[in-house]
């Protein structure tokens, strides 16, 4: 389609350049091409209507094999009932973990989980009153935490990753 683009205006031109010495009769011909142009969209629009029916047939077929799917885990569901165990920890959040010299001038230098960093942080942030009061998604660093996060202004999706950079 994209040739086709670039030829019609090549066309285009040439008539232009006649209408000016022939203007009656140039008008007559360039409209007849706009039909033809129009009459060559209308099948290609009627292909496009063809084709959707037929993904129609596919997609009804798709929820027959959904069903089937649903009755499995509803017995699986049964199953996991049963025993309810409760979820356990992943062990790589729980490792106690150094912080750098800057974190530890804001949540003290003892080991500590990740987990407990990014609450501790938070503590941090609640009391002093750095949440921005516009953009509750942004923190305001003071002199403290902008030499943890290296800018004056963070958002909370970005806090758990500049953390992780200053535990080992």
């Amino acid at each position: 389609m994209a040739t086709a683009k670039k030829k019609a205006p090549a066309k285009k031109a040439p008539a232009k350049k006649a209408a000016a010495k022939k203007p009656a009769a140039k008008k007559v011909a360039a409209k007849k091409p706009a039909a033809k142009k129009a009459a060559a969209k209308k099948p290609a629009a009627k292909k496009v209507a063809a084709k959707k029916p037929a993904a129609k047939k596919v997609a009804a077929k798709k929820p027959a094999a959904k069903k089937v799917a649903a009755k499995k885990p509803a017995a699986k569901k049964a199953a996991k009932k049963a025993p309810a165990k409760k979820r356990t920890p992943n062990a790589a959040f729980m490792k106690a973990m150094t912080p750098s010299a800057a974190l530890a001038a804001v949540i003290g230098n003892q080991a500590v989980p990740r987990t407990e960093v990014v609450s501790k942080i938070w503590a941090y942030i609640k009391k002093h009153g750095l949440q921005d009061k516009v953009n509750k998604r942004a923190i305001n660093a003071d002199d403290k935490l902008k030499a943890v996060f290296g800018k004056a202004q963070v958002t909370m999706f970005e806090l758990a990753g500049i953390l992780g950079k200053h535990l080992h």
